[in-house]
C-alpha cells in the first residue's frame, strides 16, 4: 500500500517542484503555493458531488454518452472547480503580480486535484493493476498540469486586459478552453474506437508543444521584468 501511495503522489509533486523551479525570477511564496495545491486537492470533493449528479442525468448512449461524460461531467466540472480555487484565493492576492503567476497557480491547483484523483485510482480503485500508476503518471497527471497551464494563461490575460470586454472574454476562455482539451483527452480514451488511439499520442504531443510555448512566453516576460527592475535599482 505504501508503495502504491508513493507511485500515486510522486508525479504531481515532481511536476509541482519543476514548476516552482521554473518560476525563478519572481518566485511565488511557498506558503501560498502549498495552500493552492491543498485546496486544489480538496476541490475533488465538490467535483465528485456535481459529477455524480450530472452522471445521473446522462440520458445518452454510445458515443454521445462518452462525449457527455468526457466534456460535461469531467471537462467542464473539473476545470471549473480547479479554477475557482485560484480565483478565490490567488487571483487578487498581492503576490499575483505578473502573467506567469496565473500559470503557476492554476497548475498547482490542477496538480493538487490530479494527485488526489491519482490516489483514488492507483491506491484504491486499481490497486491490483501495477500498470495503472505508470500510465497515469505519464499521461493523466501531466495532462491536468497542461490543462492548468492553459487555464492560467487565459486567466492572466483576463487579469491584465485593458478593457472589461476583453477581460471577460479571456476569463471565459480560462474555463472552456482547458475543458475542451480535457474533454478531447477523455473522449478519445473512453470512446474505445481503435483508430482514435492513433490521434491520441499526436494530440498529447501538440498539447505539450502549445502549453510549453505559453509557459516559455510568460517566463520570458517574467525575466524581462526582473531585469528591468534590477536595471532601475
Amino acid at each position: 500500500m505504501s508503495n502504491l501511495f508513493f507511485v500515486a503522489i510522486a508525479p504531481g509533486l515532481a511536476l509541482a517542484l519543476a514548476l516552482y523551479l521554473t518560476d525563478r525570477y519572481d518566485r511565488e511564496p511557498l506558503e501560498l503555493l502549498v495552500k493552492i495545491f491543498v485546496l486544489g486537492a480538496a476541490s475533488v470533493i465538490p467535483t465528485l458531488f456535481v459529477e455524480n449528479i450530472l452522471s445521473r442525468a446522462n440520458i445518452f448512449t454510445g458515443l454521445l454518452s462518452a462525449a457527455y461524460t468526457a466534456f460535461i461531467v469531467a471537462g467542464l466540472t473539473e476545470e471549473y472547480f480547479k479554477r475557482i480555487v485560484v480565483v478565490k484565493f490567488a487571483l487578487f492576492h498581492k503576490d499575483f503580480n505578473e502573467k506567469l503567476d496565473g500559470i503557476v497557480y492554476c497548475a498547482f491547483s490542477a496538480l493538487g486535484f490530479a494527485t488526489v484523483e491519482n490516489i483514488m485510482y492507483v491506491v484504491f480503485r486499481f490497486s491490483t493493476n501495477p500498470h495503472i500508476g505508470v500510465m497515469r503518471g505519464v499521461l493523466s497527471v501531466p495532462a491536468h498540469m497542461l490543462f492548468g497551464i492553459t487555464m492560467g494563461y487565459y486567466l492572466s490575460l483576463a487579469k491584465y486586459s485593458e478593457t472589461e470586454k476583453s477581460s471577460y472574454k479571456y476569463y471565459r476562455r480560462s474555463w472552456y478552453v482547458p475543458a475542451i482539451f480535457h474533454g478531447i483527452f477523455n473522449f478519445i480514451l473512453m470512446s474505445q474506437i481503435y483508430w482514435l488511439m492513433f490521434i491520441f499520442i499526436p494530440f498529447v504531443f501538440v498539447m505539450w508543444i502549445i502549453n510549453l510555448r505559453k509557459l516559455r512566453e510568460y517566463t520570458l516576460l517574467s525575466r524581462d521584468d526582473f531585469l528591468l527592475r534590477k536595471k532601475l535599482k
